[in-house]
């Protein structure tokens, strides 16, 4: 399973959604997700990948991890990876 692939269904379970109605450019806000949601994703994309996300990953300035939209996080996790195999 690609890290998307991993992200589009942390994401739709999350959403309560089918995988397929989450895009790329989606928003958490566009999916139906708030502030509460975003600590179950951030816990289950760290568990998932075993991976530390910052603990400010809301303010993507501070943190370099962008949370914007679907397409950012998968951007932001493969960074992450990236670095951990560095």
């Amino acid at each position: 399973m690609s890290v998307q692939q991993k992200i589009v269904e942390i994401l739709a379970e999350q959403a309560v959604l089918e995988p397929l109605d989450v895009s790329a450019d989606a928003t958490l806000e566009d999916l139906g997700l708030d502030s509460m949601n975003l600590v179950e994703i951030i816990f289950a994309i760290e568990e998932s990948f075993d991976i530390q996300i910052p603990f400010n990953a809301n303010e993507p300035d501070a943190s370099g991890f962008d949370i914007s939209s679907v397409k950012s996080i998968v951007l932001a996790v493969e960074g992450l990876l990236a670095a951990r195999e560095a």
